[in-house]
């Protein structure tokens, strides 16, 4: 199970990401409460331990833009929130995580036509990316064919994680404001709970 904490603004929050297991973190380059310059990224990355992947989260950036925040901040891949076309995901090879907005009316069959690192499927709001706590019908991602990679988001807890992951069977999860006590201020107790249950419960379900 691929664990991402998103919307990380501060240098302690990616330490307690890396120490209890996260697999990823994220940083947000567009219009958030979250939202962190690149110089902001560029420290933590910098500092925080080796291990998770560091994601840069877009919306409708022009390429060079994000090529060069890549190269700046030393981001592993990019999480891309806006109205990029899967041609325009293809000039960033496998570096990419695609997300689409996931609503009741949906088509679902967007997901095959981006090849990319992974498609996150994330609620709808009106802000420019997620990270405001709003789920979906977890039941949707039964119509995707098995093996292709989904990350889930959208108002997840350690209270629903598993749920999360037996209703849907991801490749990852990706959590911001369930660990949070405000926006961008992320609390390490939540993060270990996040992080522990969803392990928890990959575990029974691989087992079973």
């Amino acid at each position: 199970m691929w664990i991402k904490i998103c919307g990380i603004t501060r240098l302690q929050d990616a330490v307690s990401a890396a120490r209890f297991g996260a697999d990823a973190v994220g940083f947000i380059f567009a219009d958030s409460p979250r939202r962190v310059t690149p110089k902001q990224a560029r420290k933590i990355t910098k500092a925080m331990p080796a291990g998770p992947e560091r994601v840069g989260v877009f919306v409708n950036r022009p390429l060079d833009e994000i090529e060069e925040i890549i190269d700046y901040c030393g981001l592993d891949l990019v999480q891309l929130h806006g109205h990029e076309d899967p041609a325009y995901c293809s000039m960033l090879g496998g570096k990419v995580i695609k997300a689409l907005r996931v609503t009741g009316n949906t088509d679902l069959v967007e997901v095959y036509k981006y090849s990319c690192r992974a498609v996150l499927l994330d609620g709808y709001e009106n802000t420019s990316c997620g990270a405001d706590g709003n789920g979906f019908d977890w039941r949707m991602v039964g119509v995707i064919d098995a093996g292709r990679p989904i990350i889930v988001a959208g108002g997840l807890t350690h209270e629903n994680v598993g749920k999360a992951i037996t209703t849907t069977r991801p490749f990852g999860v990706d959590v911001s404001s369930g660990v949070e006590t405000a926006p961008g201020i992320k609390d390490p107790v939540l993060i270990y709970r996040f992080i522990e249950k969803a392990r928890k419960v990959t575990y029974e379900v691989n087992k079973n």
